[in-house]
């Protein structure tokens, strides 16, 4: 019995720290509330300025990527998606990272990267951070406008939002979990409706 309330005691104080450390982790304040996708501009892969406000209307997927990643084969499943939904409205944007060490090339090496090896014809942006004190404004927006189960933050690669064409974010996913799942096909499908 004692072991038992040992036990019992143990798993209560871990849950009320780990409930403490992800309350830590969401934002007190959030500066951005009031935006949407469309009120960014980013550069893309060239350098070129995108102003996302052309994406008024249509149904997004961001997710960051990276070149040399366990998911980058994921590359293929968000092509497939633009594939069969880019004609409805639908588009992603693929905002390249180094955050974990996966993507050190330039910005060009990740373009032929993705050309090449998987035929994209989605956006590529700008390699810049997605997490921790330097991470993007858009990535600012979208941690603060979906926070993770337990970390506001981008914890790794190919984590994936979905924005409405009213550009609010509707969805947030894993790196573990496939763009052409059955939870993110539906719910792309219901926001192009």
């Amino acid at each position: 019995m004692k072991s038992f309330l040992i036990g019992m005691l143990s798993l209560i104080v871990s849950l009320s720290l780990t409930a403490a450390w992800a309350a830590e982790e969401k934002p007190k304040t959030s500066t951005s509330s009031a935006k949407t996708l469309f009120d960014f501009k980013v550069k893309d892969i060239d350098g070129k300025d995108v102003d996302l406000a052309q994406y008024k209307g249509k149904v997004t997927l961001i997710v960051n990527t990276a070149s040399a990643c366990g998911f980058t084969p994921q590359m293929k499943d968000l092509q497939d998606l633009q594939t069969k939904y880019g004609p409805k409205g639908f588009t992603v944007l693929a905002f390249p990272s180094n955050d974990f060490k996966q993507d050190t090339g330039s910005n060009q090496d990740i373009s032929k990267f993705a050309h090449d090896k998987y035929k994209i014809t989605f956006p590529l942006m700008d390699k810049n951070p997605v997490s921790g004190s330097e991470k993007q404004p858009i990535y600012k927006f979208l941690t603060e406008s979906k926070p993770g189960l337990l970390f506001t933050e981008v914890k790794w690669n190919f984590e994936k939002f979905l924005i409405g064409k009213d550009g609010k974010v509707i969805d947030r996913w894993s790196s573990t979990t496939s763009p052409t799942s059955d939870g993110i096909v539906t719910k792309i499908e219901t926001a192009l409706k």
